[in-house]
Order: structure tokens, then C-alpha cells, then sequence
């Protein structure tokens, strides 16, 4: 540990005792704090990283900036669970403390092998000494490796790739490596964008998981997007899919959805070779929701974890922030193949954490439950309605399921969001599972997700569905 590693570690410490305190001596400033879905410490949250299962124990890494809840420089923050519901901090993993990642560890994956947890992740740099755009000059984006054989102990860094190891026609985005092995080779894939402003997946491979050379890259036949990030890559199923998100996607459907869009293409042959891409798949509907990844998990379970925010949005905020903390995760979802779609559910560990309340036919109220799930199954000709703490809305109108707030300002509920929707003939069930500020809707057996966050003075709930199961259950 260098000087600078000491230094950083005391002012975090310092930072999260801070808040610790705050939130002892004050209601307000802990009233949306969550129960179910991670959260930072003190500061900014923004991607998960390094998501694995590591000697039994899951390990969630985040993008971690402990002292602005804006966002600043970014660490890696960590926390550990037996279940992937009840998690334990364990402080912070990884410091911007080398000449390759001095402006930020920004995110990277988990590999696991031989006892031992391998951590690929990007280094930030941005020079200060001329004038720089940040995108074609000024930045670099190098690769780094750093282990551990316990999963609390993390070795010395090893900076594996810099910018002028990857393509010549790239620019300096080039970013957050996730690594797999298949058929004893290695493979790692990275978002990028080129110096044509279009997005692109790269691939890189190695036979020791130190050296790598480039292998392939993923892209579209048309221009998608000015960049391509968080790439994932894996098997549901008959299905081989390319998680990734893409920033500036413009006109038609996408002005009516987020800034950026997180989802994954379908792949048709091979990605080392030749491939045909599917139509762009989005993972949630919702408001927040960013940079998601996932793992296989030791009983063979993909699970996927994201980003509950969204960067670069002006159009609505987050209160918390003038508590001393923003974003967390969404809650961890089992992948799945059904009827040949994608779906997504909560992880099947929170069954042991419900509590029934109720269960009727046709209409539910429910008042004072701020962590709770609502199941409502047999839905006839898409007749039901949902509403939540008064503001939040769920219903079936024109083809399209709807998740709205009826007040958009940015000092409601809604902290300014609007409307978010998917056009389906049929909506069948729905699973419902919220937080204290958070939540996520499950539509047909997770064929389609929305997530939001959202703060609410009091927390109430009903649900409406002729002839419908709907059932209530405190967590």
C-alpha cells in the first residue's frame, strides 16, 4: 500500500463515519434508504463491477465516489452476501492510486479460476498539459489486472493494455472488459467508440490471461449508436447474447425513452468469425436503469445486476442527494429462456423473505408497507390499474403497458419523471417488487421490465384486475 492508497482510505473512512452519524441524529436524512437494493455508503453509486461467486460468497463491486454525491472520482466500492439479499460492506476494494487509473478505476469484470478472483478493469486518465476533447485526444483508457485468493486482499495492479494496443481507428473510449474462458482460450470483450462516432464491441483473446491480442470486433451493419459500453457476452439457453449499452440513439421509438439505452442483440453464428446481429433488445423499460452485468452464479444461475440510475439525464433527480448519497443497484434478476424470449424474475432467494399479507380477488389495498412485493396473475383482456403512494401508475391502454407519474415535478414523487411504456397485445401477469425508493415491475413472466426510482411521503398500494389473483406480500 503507497502513501496515497493510506490517504485515500482515511478521508473515505472519514467520509462514510460522517454520514453514518448524519443518519443516526436524523429521520429524514435515512427515510429513503433501501432494504432490498445496494446502496452507497456515503456519495455516488453508479455501475456494478466484478460480479461473482467466489467460495460460496457473491461479490458486488461498484463505481464509487464517496465524497460527492454528484459523482467525482471513481474507486470501487465492495460489498459481499451468502444470498444475494442480506450484503455486508467490506470498505473499499481499489484506489485511483497507479499513473494508469489515477482519474478513476472505472468498471471491469471478475474472472474466477483456480482459486483465485482475477479483476480486468479500465484505468482513466485525462492529461491536463494542452487542449483536449477527451474523446480522440487527452484520454487514456488502459486495461488493468489485479487479484486476490480470498476476496478481501487485492495484489499489486497490473496494466495489461493502453490505447495504442487496441485498433488504430478507435478512439480513446475504449473500456470495461469482461472476461470468459471457452475451449482453454480466454476471451475478453470491450465497449468502444471509433473515430467515426460509431459504437462497436471489441474482442480480445489469451492463452494466460496476461497477454492479449485482438481478435475480432462487433458492430452493426448500420451505424447504432456513437458508443457501445458495458459489454457482456453469454449463453440463455439456445440463445448467444451481446449485452451492451449505447449511447446516442436518436428518432423514432428511442425519443420517447432514456438518454441512453441499455439492452442486447441476439447473435446468429460466430463472434470470432462470422455473425449476423438480431434486432437491439432493451433489458428495462423503465427510468433507471444503466450499465447492467452479469455472472453465472456456482449452481449454474445467469443473474444480472444494473445500474438503478441514469447518467447525463437533466431531465429528473434524485432527493437523496441533499441527504449525502445517490443511486443504487437493482435487485439481483435470474435470466431465462421462455418460449424462445428473454425474461428476467428476482432472484429465487427472496421467496424465503416474504411474508404473506393477502390475497383476494379483483381489488387490493395496501397502506404502510414501504418494502413489499404484489403479484397479480390471470389477467382478462388487459384489464387492470395500479397505483402507487397516489403518483405512480400502471395500466393497459392504446397496445401499450404504461408505467407514469401523474405529477412530474421535479419536487413529487416522481422527481420528475414521466411516462415510460412497451407496446404488447397482451399483458398476462404482473410482479411487482418494491423498496423504499425503488421499483422494479416484472410484465408476463418478465418477458418486458420497468424500474424507476421514486420517493414517496407515504406508502400505499392498489391494485384493481376483474376476476384476477392478486396477492400481497410484506418483505
Amino acid at each position: 500500500m503507497n502513501a496515497l492508497t493510506r490517504d485515500l482510505a482515511k478521508l473515505v473512512e472519514t467520509a462514510e463515519q460522517s454520514q453514518k452519524t448524519r443518519e443516526e441524529l436524523s429521520v429524514s436524512d435515512r427515510k429513503f434508504r433501501e432494504k432490498l437494493h445496494l446502496m452507497p455508503p456515503v456519495g455516488w453509486l453508479n455501475d456494478p463491477n466484478g460480479l461473482c461467486q467466489f467460495q460460496g460468497i457473491y461479490h458486488a463491486f461498484f463505481q464509487y465516489s464517496p465524497f460527492d454525491a454528484e459523482g467525482g472520482v471513481k474507486m470501487w466500492g465492495h460489498y459481499t452476501s451468502t444470498n444475494m439479499i442480506d450484503w455486508e460492506y467490506q470498505g473499499t476494494a481499489l484506489y485511483p492510486d497507479q499513473p494508469f487509473d489515477c482519474h478513476g478505476v472505472y468498471s471491469g469484470s471478475a474472472f474466477i479460476e483456480d482459486g483465485k478472483m482475477y479483476l480486468y478493469y479500465t484505468g482513466n486518465v485525462k492529461l491536463e498539459d494542452g487542449e483536449y476533447d477527451y474523446i480522440r485526444t487527452g484520454r487514456e483508457g488502459n486495461t488493468v489486472l489485479v487479484m486476490t485468493e480470498d476476496g478481501k486482499t487485492f495484489g499489486r495492479k497490473k496494466e495489461l493494455m493502453r490505447n495504442s494496443d487496441y485498433p488504430d481507428d478507435l478512439t480513446c473510449h475504449v473500456r470495461d472488459p469482461k472476461v470468459w474462458k471457452e475451449n482453454d482460450i480466454y476471451y475478453m470483450v470491450q465497449g468502444a467508440r471509433t473515430n467515426e462516432d460509431v459504437g462497436q464491441v471489441l474482442v480480445f483473446e489469451s492463452e494466460d490471461k496476461i497477454n492479449w491480442k485482438f481478435r475480432n470486433r462487433i458492430e452493426s451493419e448500420n451505424p447504432f449508436g456513437y458508443m457501445w459500453e458495458c459489454p457482456d457476452y453469454f449463453e440463455i439457453g439456445t440463445k448467444k447474447l451481446l449485452s451492451t449499452s449505447i449511447q446516442g440513439l436518436e428518432g423514432g421509438i428511442w425519443d420517447d425513452c432514456n438518454v441512453y439505452q441499455s439492452g442486447y442483440f441476439e447473435i446468429e453464428g460466430d463472434i470470432l468469425g462470422e455473425y449476423k446481429l438480431s434486432e437491439y433488445h432493451l433489458w428495462d423499460y423503465g427510468f433507471d436503469y444503466y450499465a447492467p452485468q452479469s455472472f453465472e452464479t456456482e449452481d449454474g444461475r445467469r443473474i444480472h445486476i444494473s445500474w438503478m440510475g441514469m447518467p447525463d439525464c437533466e431531465e429528473y433527480t434524485n432527493p437523496t442527494i441533499q441527504t449525502g448519497w445517490q443511486h443504487c443497484f437493482t435487485f439481483p434478476r435470474e435470466i431465462f429462456e421462455k418460449d424462445g424470449k428473454i425474461c428476467q424474475r428476482p432472484v429465487r432467494e427472496l421467496e424465503e423473505k416474504k411474508t404473506l399479507i393477502s390475497s383476494v380477488e379483483g381489488m387490493l389495498e395496501g397502506n404502510g408497507y414501504p418494502v413489499y412485493e404484489l403479484n397479480i396473475s390471470d389477467i382478462s383482456q388487459n384489464q387492470f390499474h395500479v397505483t402507487l403512494s397516489e403518483e405512480l401508475i400502471l395500466d393497459y391502454e392504446g397496445g401499450k403497458f404504461r408505467m407514469y407519474f401523474t405529477d412530474q415535478d421535479k419536487e413529487t414523487v416522481s422527481a420528475g419523471r414521466s411516462m415510460r411504456y412497451v407496446e404488447t397485445i397482451e399483458v398476462k401477469n404482473l410482479k411487482i417488487l418494491a423498496d423504499t425508493s425503488s421499483v422494479e415491475v416484472f410484465v408476463n413472466d418478465g418477458e418486458y421490465v420497468f424500474s424507476t426510482r421514486y420517493y414517496p411521503e407515504e406508502y400505499k398500494v392498489k391494485a384493481e384486475a376483474k376476476n384476477a389473483e392478486i396477492t400481497l406480500y410484506k418483505i
